[in-house]
């Protein structure tokens, strides 16, 4: 199982990417994302991309995570 927060790539740099989310920036690699863009939301496991998400199920999954955030304090 992984749980995973959704990044949206910010910058990319071959098959290098930066994802960014809730205040945490981390180089990913993107080798299983075809045609990736600036903007995406990708999941993350063990640094690579590992899917693609509609931007709409990204915003739910972050918005979910910070609840989880402000709950423990």
């Amino acid at each position: 199982m992984c749980l995973a927060i959704p990044l949206q790539l910010t910058e990319i740099n071959g098959k290098t990417a930066v994802g960014e989310a809730m205040g945490m920036r981390r180089e990913i690699r993107i080798d299983f994302i075809e045609e990736p863009q600036i903007g995406d939301y990708v999941i993350v496991h063990a640094g690579f991309a590992i899917e693609r998400l509609p931007e709409r199920q990204a915003l739910e999954d972050l918005e979910a995570w910070e609840d989880v955030r402000d709950a423990l304090g």
